[in-house]
């Protein structure tokens, strides 16, 4: 078997910033937290719990002597200011891509815009960015998830205010087609939208990669989170190419067919280290 590896794959600059932060903080205090998982990734929060970074569910309410570490998908401003008031300290690991979007909202919910967040509604960087709108303005911040939704969500808004200045901004790891035919759907209603680059060029480079190593092999694996949006994404774009294909966080749920390809292809989520692909390939290689 022949195995090969995505020409883009294992931590992003936010994640490994993010991993860098939080390991560095438990050499000066011994009471580190972090506030929601640092990162969707199983095993990297393993390994933060091993090092002494404590979960949320384990914050104490007086938090004087106690360092938080902010995930890398950032959280409210209101989340934030309630554990500033408890007495934490705060290390900020919220991804600067990240942090970019949650400055474009509060500037735009501000400026009196009505704003579209293209991505999931429950994920935590959506729900961070739409703190930051929130908290500035009580302008309208909607969240939509694929183009139907974003037309419908439009069209309401045309209904109430059809003047309304408009602006889309994008969760980081959506896909840059579907981001592209939201704005159109919305345009039908607000031709004069403002749309904001804000997809992760990384995530857009893993993507691509990802779609040259299908047409290479026979199966692919693509390894992450199952809680991971970016994880999730490269295995929706191995489906639709109708090879084999699997999502996996541990090497052991590699199913037994993939054994009898001679090429598979590795393509890994944005909060998955590389070890954990070393594990996959020698998994894939043993046979």
């Amino acid at each position: 078997m022949k195995v090969i590896r995505s020409e883009v794959l294992g931590f992003c600059m936010g994640v490994q910033r993010a991993v860098e932060l939080a390991n560095a903080e438990t050499k000066r205090q011994k009471q580190v937290f972090s506030f929601g998982p640092l990162v969707h990734n199983s095993r990297v929060l393993q390994d933060l719990k091993k090092n002494g970074i404590k979960d949320m569910e384990e914050l104490p309410h007086n938090l004087e002597n106690c360092t938080v570490i902010i995930r890398a998908h950032g959280i409210t401003p209101l989340d934030e200011k309630d554990l500033r008031a408890r007495g934490a300290h705060i290390v900020d690991a919220t991804c600067p891509i990240v942090k970019a979007s949650q400055m474009h909202a509060e500037d735009l919910a501000r400026a009196g815009y009505s704003i579209f967040l293209a991505g999931e509604a429950r994920h935590a960087e959506i729900e961070g960015i739409t703190g930051y709108a929130r908290n500035a303005s009580s302008a309208s911040c909607i969240i939509v998830s694929g183009a139907v939704e974003a037309g419908r969500a439009a069209k309401k808004l045309y209904g109430i205010k059809s003047d309304s200045k408009t602006a889309l901004l994008g969760q980081t790891t959506i896909n840059e087609d579907e981001y592209n035919a939201i704005g159109e759907a919305i345009k039908l209603f607000f031709p004069n939208l403002e749309i904001f680059q804000t997809i992760c060029g990384v995530t857009s480079a893993r993507q691509n990669a990802l779609r040259i190593l299908i047409e290479q092999t026979e199966a692919v694996v693509i390894i992450g989170g199952k809680e991971s949006a970016n994880t999730r994404r490269l295995f929706s774009i191995a489906a639709e190419s109708g090879k084999p294909c699997i999502l996996a966080e541990d090497a052991g749920e590699i199913p037994p067919a993939f054994f009898s390809c001679q090429t598979v292809g590795i393509s890994a989520g944005a909060s998955t280290p590389d070890y954990l692909v070393d594990e996959f390939e020698r998994e894939l290689l043993r046979q």
